[in-house]
């Protein structure tokens, strides 16, 4: 059986390579020519003898549809090349979108005198019929000669095709047109799919934001993630101050952030994803309720993927500078080098914000008589400050790693505190600080048969400072109308802590596919994780008072995943199946009335199982269904604080949560009348336990709600104009999420709404392109966007009807004006950002008011 088994695969071995080298055949010796030019038809390739038949009978190889050339534009032969009598060759590297638009020409080897401008801005004028993949379209990699000779000269012979081949005169553009004095080839070396469309495609549960257009405008990550339909992003103020972000109903550590796969507390950002600068980002992967292995993380509710740039070839540099109002300035600059010879790729990158976020308010100041009344007054106190680099170095496409990178960074950032949670009382003072800084190294490669390895460790070391030691009582006009007896804005005595956390991470994924492009992958993943934490509150030791800080605490981590994937019926079908095991240990000790401390420990062992399932109804239409038994841990922050704002909690017990989503995706290809895009889907997050931050005064504490059922209902639809010259887009996200358990804390809230959650969201844009004003390739974007919030409580629905328990439905409009100028190897944007155009009173937290009207210029440069 075993000696069976060999002859069928080394039989399956030589019929595929015979199949490849007819296919190679058609790529390189078709000659796919200029429209109208006469194509080569490739051999077909010799049928399988009996054995070979046998091993065809295994999963088919893709079926590729090459792109074949519809449209070209003529170069004009440069004028200092046509007077020095000069020809040339120039090798474009083209992309092919699903459209057929080239999207992107690159020269392979410039030639100088004008040749390789001209060659470059006609070939962005072509047009191809898509390449396609088992029918769809896909994307495709296409080089391209393009021949300039001389009138009266003989044909000069291009690089590609070999010139037997490739001889044939180039057809004229019309009957009223003389054949040019020039020739073009085409070979097309690679036809796929990008990241962005394997993701959409496969049978996880995930939604895909590419982020060129953001990065042209002034908008950051949160920003940006916000406008996605089940996703809700809010915040306590301005730029630079605490986010929560929602998947479907679940929010704050519920929710993980990733970039490039490392946990973003690990690479140098803080758990913060909203304040990342999104010029270095390329785009987001936003997974809803079910969560693949490879994150390694025990996740409730969904995980965010910040991917960032993954073409490491060439040389590049591109930076950004944004001005806005309220004071803001945002500066950002990467670079990357990769020596061909060597393997070698060095990339850095840093970004610098500053805002003043001195934005007006409405709040409530007593008058001559001691009687609040409404007054609108500026900001004063809420700066925010974070700059950061990293730089990363190592080896790609090397035979003996795939890649082989160390990466090192640092981060820092400042925020001045205006308010407390409520924003009852002004603060004059209050400061917090954080700042990181560490080191990764990762590994990849692939090995026969089917074994594929990518792995990454890292150090961390993470300080957090709060600083509350001012002497003065402060009013919302920043006066200081009173001097306290003792420092402390907020605490009595005043706080200076600080707390230092020591992170040690890896992360290991393994795949194997028995057959090379088989039906069946098998993965594991294996993630521990080790955290340390020390600290000291400085006000509590000068006074020879005890400091809970000082007590070292620790939590370790290891969450172990095995994934099966199955693809059938020639790729319509694929279903995902996974188990996940969590066990965490978590080292505590507590400070006692007595001054005395008592060590804690415990343990926790959960298992967790999911499935997702993806089917091709059409190549145009796909249903999804997925479903995870999950488990999220408590974090360090949600045990022990943050040091600042946060309180301890060492009660805490593990999340569990049944999660279930259903999808129905429809994503058309372009016609008569443009193409049209829609998904709709539905959730459910039955939880227990549910961890949730709860305001209490001046300060939060999480604290596990008993048990709690999130339902919802979310769509999208898109269509774009034939040409791109109008896109038109709306999404609505309907969410409710109850406290269902009668006991606990919060028993006396059964069946009511969980407080601080928006139920109904919804975004739509409008978008015009108008290309070519001043040259071919320049774009000019004019972008309307809105957003509704529907009213929601801040506080559960038993507790009365005080109006500032409730936020009143939230209508914004923002308008983009977007210039973009393209030449050989540059583009360079100026952005026009208005933001809250209708200047509407807008808040999320705890009737923490957000800026109003906003202006922002936003400059992009990438060469």
């Amino acid at each position: 059986m075993i000696t069976i088994f060999i002859i069928a695969i080394e039989a399956k071995r030589r019929w595929r390579s015979q199949v490849g080298v007819a296919l190679l055949s058609s790529i390189c010796f078709g000659g796919l020519a200029h429209a109208g030019t006469p194509q080569a038809e490739a051999p077909a390739a010799t049928p399988p003898t009996a054995p070979e038949s046998a091993a065809a009978a295994a999963p088919a190889e893709p079926v590729i549809e090459l792109p074949k050339l519809l449209h070209t534009v003529e170069a004009p032969y440069p004028e200092e090349a046509e007077r020095a009598r000069l020809e040339a060759n120039v090798r474009l590297r083209l992309r092919v979108d699903t459209q057929g638009v080239v999207t992107q020409a690159e020269v392979m080897e410039p030639v100088g005198h004008g040749f390789d401008e001209a060659a470059r801005t006609a070939a962005l004028q072509f047009r191809f019929t898509p390449a396609k993949r088992n029918g769809v379209p896909a994307p495709a990699r296409v080089t391209y000669t393009y021949v300039f000779q001389l009138p009266g000269r003989s044909k000069a012979v291009a690089a590609t095709p070999p010139p037997a081949l490739s001889s044939a005169p180039k057809a004229a553009a019309s009957p009223d047109e003389a054949p040019t004095e020039y020739r073009e080839d085409v070979e097309v070396t690679a036809v796929g799919e990008t990241r962005a469309e394997r993701r959409r495609k496969s049978a996880e549960a995930v939604h895909v934001i590419e982020l060129e257009q953001a990065s042209m405008e002034s908008a950051d990550l949160g920003t940006a993630l916000a406008r996605t339909e089940g996703v809700d992003v809010r915040r306590t103020g301005g730029l630079g101050s605490s986010a929560r972000i929602s998947i479907a109903g679940l929010s704050d550590d519920q929710v993980r952030f990733f970039i490039d796969g490392v946990p973003l507390e690990f690479a140098g950002y803080g758990p913060g994803l909203a304040n990342v600068p999104v010029n270095l980002v390329q785009q987001m992967e936003v997974y809803t309720g079910v969560v693949p292995i490879r994150f390694g993380a025990d996740v409730l509710g969904g995980a965010v993927e910040l991917v960032t740039d993954q073409d490491v070839r060439g040389s590049a540099v591109a930076g950004s500078y944004e001005l806005a109002s309220f004071n803001t300035h945002r500066v950002t600059a990467s670079g990357r080098h990769y020596q061909e010879s060597t393997g070698l790729m060095v990339r850095a990158h840093g970004f610098y914000d500053d805002a003043r976020n001195d934005y007006p308010v409405n709040v409530e100041v007593p008058n001559d008589l001691g009687k609040p009344v409404p007054v609108k007054v500026p900001r004063f106190h809420d700066g925010y400050r974070a700059g950061g680099a990293s730089v990363e170095a190592g080896f790609v496409d090397k035979p003996w790693a795939r890649r082989l990178l160390v990466r090192g960074f640092f981060n820092a950032a400042g925020r001045d505190i205006q308010n407390d949670v409520n924003m009852e009382s002004a603060y004059g003072e209050v400061t917090t600080a954080d700042g990181s800084a560490g080191g990764t190294l990762r590994y990849s490669q692939n090995y026969d048969p089917g074994v594929s390895v990518d792995a990454v460790g890292g150090y961390t070391f993470r300080r957090n400072r709060f600083l509350d030691i001012g002497s003065c009582a402060y009013d919302w006009y920043g006066r200081c109308f009173l001097t306290l007896p003792q420092p402390g804005e907020i605490t009595e005595g005043g706080t200076e802590r600080y707390v230092n956390q020591h992170t040690a991470f890896a992360r290991l994924n393994a795949a194997w596919t028995p057959v090379p492009g088989g039906a069946h992958t098998l993965r594991l993943a294996v993630s521990p994780t080790f955290v340390a934490r020390t600290g000291e509150d400085r006000r509590l030791q000068a006074n020879n008072q005890p400091d809970p800080l000082s007590a070292p605490r620790g939590v370790t981590s290891l969450v172990t995943g095995l994934e099966y994937q199955l693809d059938a019926i020639d790729g319509r079908l694929q279903n995902i199946a996974f188990v996940k095991d969590y066990l965490q240990d978590v080292r505590a000790q507590k400070l006692l009335a007595s001054a005395e401390f008592l060590d804690q420990g415990r343990t926790a062992h959960e298992l967790g199982v999911g499935d997702s399932l993806r089917f091709r109804i059409t190549p145009e239409l796909s249903a999804k269904a997925s479903y995870e038994w999950a488990t999220r841990l408590p974090r360090p922050d949600e045990l022990f604080g943050d040091g600042n704002l946060i309180d301890a909690n060492l009660e805490l017990q593990p999340e569990t949560s049944h999660n279930f989503n259903l999808g129905l995706g429809y994503a058309g290809t372009e016609g008569r009348a443009g193409s049209f895009r829609a998904n709709v889907g539905g959730f459910a997050r039955l939880t227990d336990q549910l961890i949730i931050l709860i305001g209490q005064g001046s300060s939060f504490t999480y604290q596990n709600v008993y048990g709690s059922r999130s339902l919802g209902a979310l769509g999208s639809v898109g269509w774009t104009s034939p040409g791109r010259y109008l896109s038109l887009d709306g999404n609505a996200t309907y969410q409710d999420l109850r406290n269902t358990s009668g006991e606990g804390n919060y028993a006396e809230f059964k069946d009511q709404r969980i407080p601080n959650r928006p139920y109904l969201t919804a975004n739509g844009s409008a978008q015009v392109r108008v290309s070519g004003l001043l040259k071919f390739q320049d774009e000019l974007l004019v972008t309307w966007r809105t957003r509704y919030v529907d009213d929601f409580l801040l506080s559960w629905e038993a507790l009365g009807n005080d109006e500032k328990l409730g936020i009143d439905s939230q209508l914004t409009h923002g308008l983009a004006l977007t210039y973009v100028i393209r030449d050989m190897t540059t583009r360079l944007s100026w952005t026009l950002d208005f933001q809250n155009i209708t200047n509407a009173q807008t808040y999320d937290f705890y009737g923490v008011q957000r800026p109003g009207r906003l202006i922002a210029a936003k400059f992009t440069l990438e060469r």
